[in-house]
């Protein structure tokens, strides 16, 4: 990777390059599937966390949970989710701006007083795409998006998942990115595209 790689994967569309990180651990909780797969999605977050240097937690003090993931069937199903709309204004909004696109999945950060996650929301409508990938590929990648804020194009034509053989594995350049973004010596947060430099540099130090 160059650094022209690096920060390509956090220049917005608009051209701000904006990177950020989890504050604090990550407590996630996981709607809409049976046990199995919610052991899948779990261990995947599990995996995306190590692999980070990151910590998980079993609550979050101030919110209980902070990381929501939701298997739906149709948008139509989230505004009638109790309490949601108190935690994310405009819900039935953004559901018919999702539903009109034919959307099938969407992340929602919030972030603290220093500009770090502090919370994420995952919606996965479960179209006939989704449900053709295999659960634990679709955790993985899920878990890979919402590591770190990524660009809103960073993945819009390239998956962040890479095949081996008969396997899927976590692209090894998303993978040393996500390590190089949690390094303790760097920011939680950078606006500025210099930080690419500093994460291209983690990256040659191994």
């Amino acid at each position: 990777m160059t650094p022209q790689d690096i920060e390509a994967f956090f220049t917005r569309a608009n051209g701000d390059y904006l990177f950020a990180r989890w504050g604090r651990p990550i407590v996630p909780v996981v709607f809409g599937v049976e046990d199995a797969t919610l052991g899948v999605v779990k261990g995947a977050i599990e995996a995306v966390v190590a692999l980070a240097g990151h910590q998980m937690a079993e609550t979050d003090p101030e919110l209980g949970a902070n990381l929501m993931v939701f298997f739906i069937r149709d948008w139509a199903e989230l505004p009638q989710v109790k309490k949601l709309d108190h935690m994310i204004p405009d819900l039935g909004p953004l559901c018919a701006r999702l539903a009109a696109a034919e959307a099938n999945q969407y992340r929602l950060f919030r972030f603290d007083a220093s500009g770090a996650i502090k919370a994420a929301f995952v919606f996965l409508r479960m179209d006939a795409h989704l449900s053709d990938m295999p659960a634990e590929d679709l955790a993985l990648a899920q878990a890979a998006q919402v590591i770190c804020l990524w660009s809103d194009r960073a993945f819009a034509s390239r998956s962040p998942l890479a095949k081996v053989g008969a396997r899927v594995i976590l692209r090894p350049d998303v993978g040393d990115v996500i390590r190089a973004g949690y390094a303790p010596s760097l920011p939680a947060v950078a606006r500025e595209p210099s930080h690419a430099l500093r994460l291209f540099a983690r990256l040659a130090q191994g």
